[in-house]
């Protein structure tokens, strides 16, 4: 079923009913318990997302824009990164958070700052970020988690369904 759903999830226009039937079949059976080791593991990376029930044009799948998941739960932190894909993948726009784990699923998100991120210049990155007052709780409860797939629901039940990237490294891309 993963397989499928990962396959299904690299078209750039998914079958929605075909795409939202697997989706509810590996959550079902998933078992998520992010108190163990092997799940915090797993989560760490970078995601990118492949598909969301959301309307929001930001949390659409473009082909020409890479909508990115950074999770380092185990520093506390996150970002989303909305960027062009490479090789003009040097700047984008950025909102850093703060993450805590709340076993047994919920990952719960403080947004703290966003804005402008640039590139990287040996030890120094250019951006222009500034604080962000969040009024609204926000968090993540996962509901199926592998090495290669994380489908998750944010706080107004929003679906998502994101692929693991393992050619990028969460540590260079957070500020």
């Amino acid at each position: 079923m993963e397989c499928d759903l990962l396959a299904l999830l690299q078209d750039a226009k998914p079958n929605r009913e075909q795409l939202e039937a697997l989706i509810n079949a590996v959550e079902a059976a998933a078992s998520i318990d992010l108190s163990a080791g092997h799940q915090q593991q797993q989560l760490e990376g970078v995601w990118e997302l492949r598909w969301s029930s959301s309307n929001q044009p930001y949390l659409q799948v473009q082909p020409w824009l890479e909508n990115l998941q950074v999770l380092m739960p185990s520093q506390g932190r996150g970002m989303n990164l909305l960027r062009l894909p490479p090789p003009l993948s040097a700047a984008g726009v950025a909102v850093e958070a703060e993450l805590t784990l709340e076993p047994p699923k919920r990952v719960q998100v403080r947004f703290r700052r966003g804005g402008l991120l640039g590139p990287q210049l040996g030890g120094w990155r250019a951006k222009a970020m500034a604080s962000i007052q969040q009024s609204f709780p926000a968090w993540l409860d996962i509901t199926a988690l592998s090495e290669d797939l994380r489908i998750c629901r944010g706080q107004n039940g929003t679906l998502f369904a994101l692929r693991k990237r393992h050619d990028l490294d969460a540590a260079q891309l957070l500020p």
